[in-house]
């Protein structure tokens, strides 16, 4: 059994993956704090300020925060256009990448003496 978790545990997906999660959270982390620190404060001073959060019902003994639901979803919905416009960065600078074009190749020695030879027999 513990020959069997090793090989589990040293194959190529499985580290793989965990290399993903790690660079996922630290990612995440960076989307976080551009969503925090620099697109909600820009909105807030539009918008006056507005933090739905205090939003609520309260009915008996039971508070019903809906303000807290609708503020989770005005982060996420900002949060998912933050990575949008990311990637849609990453993506069109690969784009760019692809399109330069590739010096051609250095012709072989043979390729080279063969030229030679060539513009000997023209003259």
């Amino acid at each position: 059994m513990l020959k069997e978790f090793k090989e589990f545990a040293v194959r190529g997906n499985v580290i793989d993956l965990a290399v993903g999660v790690v660079i996922g959270g630290a990612f995440g982390a960076i989307v976080k704090s551009l969503v925090g620190d620099i697109i909600m404060p820009i909105i807030g001073m539009v918008t006056g300020g507005i933090d739905f959060s205090g939003l609520a019902y309260i009915i008996g003994d039971a508070k019903i925060t809906y303000g807290n639901f609708i503020q989770a979803t005005f982060i996420f919905i900002l949060t998912a256009f933050a990575l949008f416009l990311l990637i849609r960065g990453i993506n069109n600078a690969k784009k760019k990448e692809e399109a330069a074009p590739a010096k051609p190749a250095e012709p072989s020695a043979d390729i080279k003496l063969l030229m030679e030879i060539r513009d000997l027999l023209k003259k």
